[in-house]
């Protein structure tokens, strides 16, 4: 009867400890989620933002076709390549950030509503990336250890759970410390 009993408790742990797995999985997979909805919306202004730079800086041209072909890349990317696309991702930023610059040497640019329009959304929902990578960062690191930690690494492996990524930089360039001048 003790037997019975102590043979019931472990196959209950058991279950806890798998049930704690797939639950931290399906926190990982809701964060990604909420990352993949705000780079959907950033890839989807990107179009407008670049129609209205045309009109003002149409010897950029080098600078459009690059945003473009870089959303391109990202939106083809699997949805979970976490390393893909937070490296295509880094690049797409660093490639916004040029025609943000070039507002600075088109005065008739930086005064148009509608790119001063564009411009605070794609800076709200860089934000919003901001913090839906801090969400997913942290469901990730929820499920790494649990599959990491014993005793659940013994139910983990069998049962195909593994280590998720995390979406970080990946380009040295965008870790640096900016210089302001004045």
């Amino acid at each position: 009867m003790i037997g019975l009993a102590i043979g019931a408790a472990v196959i209950l742990y058991l279950i806890f400890i798998y049930n704690g797995l797939v639950k931290a999985r399906q926190v990982k997979e809701e964060a990604w989620s909420g990352i993949d909805v705000q780079l959907k919306r950033r890839a989807d202004l990107i179009p407008n933002l670049i129609e209205t730079v045309k009109g003002y800086a149409a010897h950029e041209k080098g600078t459009l076709e690059e945003i473009v072909e870089l959303r391109n890349k990202a939106q083809a990317l699997p949805t979970g390549d976490v390393a893909g696309r937070a490296q295509a991702e880094g690049m797409l930023s660093q490639a916004l950030g040029k025609v943000f610059a070039l507002a600075e040497a088109y005065p008739d640019l930086k005064a148009n509503q509608n790119f001063s329009e564009l411009q605070q959304s794609l800076e709200t929902i860089e934000s919003e990336i901001q913090m839906s990578r801090r969400y997913y960062n942290g469901a990730a690191r929820d499920l790494n250890v649990k599959v990491e930690s014993f005793p659940s690494n013994l139910i983990a492996g069998p049962f195909g759970f593994s280590k998720a990524p995390f979406f970080e930089i990946t380009n040295e360039a965008d870790r640096a410390v900016p210089s302001v001048k004045f």
